[in-house]
């Protein structure tokens, strides 16, 4: 039992910051899809605007926990923050314009539940979003 804990303990220390950003991913996801079905389902707002919403909520919430606690970009000085929010803003509007691009292809065209569609294209956003973080935006500059 002491070996297995051991091991565990081992691999969340070498795989950090995809746990974090797993975790985190799922915070903002959960953000992206409670504010689109609440903007679409419950208020009514028109599919690709409640997506946009839902969006721009999320690319603040992602933001704030990748720089801080995922990759551990600690500083707000301009010179770091400014290129770093042009990068990760520049990348989130990659993989949203993705991201509409499936909801209106899934829900409006192909007429499939918009709830569905979502949490679909969510995993594919994330994966991505993981890749432009951890290789572009806040990649170590050691």
């Amino acid at each position: 039992m002491k070996k297995l804990f051991v091991w565990a303990k081992e691999m969340c220390h070498k795989y950090r910051s995809v746990i974090l950003y797993l975790f985190f991913g799922g915070v903002t996801t959960f953000v992206n899809i409670g504010i689109y079905w609440l903007c679409f389902s419950v208020l009514g707002i028109p599919n690709a605007v409640s997506n946009a919403l839902a969006w721009i909520l999320a690319v603040v919430t992602a933001y704030v926990t990748n720089k801080q606690w995922v990759f551990e970009s600690k500083s707000w000085e301009a010179g770091v923050i400014l290129p770093e929010i042009g990068k990760f803003v520049a990348a989130r509007i990659v993989s949203g314009l993705l991201d509409e691009g499936i909801m209106i292809l899934g829900v409006d065209i192909l007429g499939f539940g918009g709830l569905a569609v979502k949490i679909v294209c969510s995993v594919l956003v994330v994966v991505l979003n993981y890749i432009f973080s951890r290789f572009i935006i806040f990649r170590d500059k050691k």
